[in-house]
């Protein structure tokens, strides 16, 4: 079953510019995200791939990519994943974060998350560990993250 953010990304993907469009109708939806300016490269059941580009607004004082825009990224995948990937009877919230810093974060970044479990529909909540690793630009891991997701039934 596809759900209707599926449906949304796999209709306007198709278009010219449709990633950044898509990209852009959701950090409408989720505003904070748009500091970073990711772009949704992939969207499947259980998987979400985004960029960001190296530019200034992402950078530290040392010229890399601050903690908090790979954070950003690292959330942004997930929650995008987990929308996706989302039974009609089920809602979730981010619980919480473990994040490792693995090396200097420099260039474009390239985010994957991944479900660690499948989700299912359960009369009680849950927690959906996600998992999101980050690449630099020569494929190097600089950044992974375990993300909490509260799965819970719909009201």
């Amino acid at each position: 079953m596809q759900t209707p953010l599926l449906a949304l990304y796999g209709k306007i993907s198709r278009w010219p510019c449709g990633h950044w469009l898509f990209s852009k109708a959701v950090c409408f939806k989720a505003p904070y995200f748009g500091s970073i300016s990711p772009i949704i490269t992939r969207l499947e059941n259980s998987r979400c791939e985004a960029v960001i580009k190296d530019r200034r607004a992402v950078h530290n004082h040392i010229g890399t990519v601050h903690a908090i825009a790979l954070c950003n990224l690292a959330e942004l995948c997930a929650g995008v994943m987990t929308d996706a990937s989302l039974p009609k009877d089920m809602r979730w919230i981010p619980k919480g974060m473990t994040v490792s810093y693995l090396k200097r974060a420099k260039g474009r970044m390239h985010a994957t998350a991944t479900l660690m479990i499948p989700i299912i529909s359960s009369d009680t909540g849950y927690d959906l560990p996600v998992n999101v690793d980050i690449l630099d630009s020569t494929g190097d891991k600089v950044f992974h993250a375990e993300i909490r997701m509260w799965m819970s039934p719909r009201k």
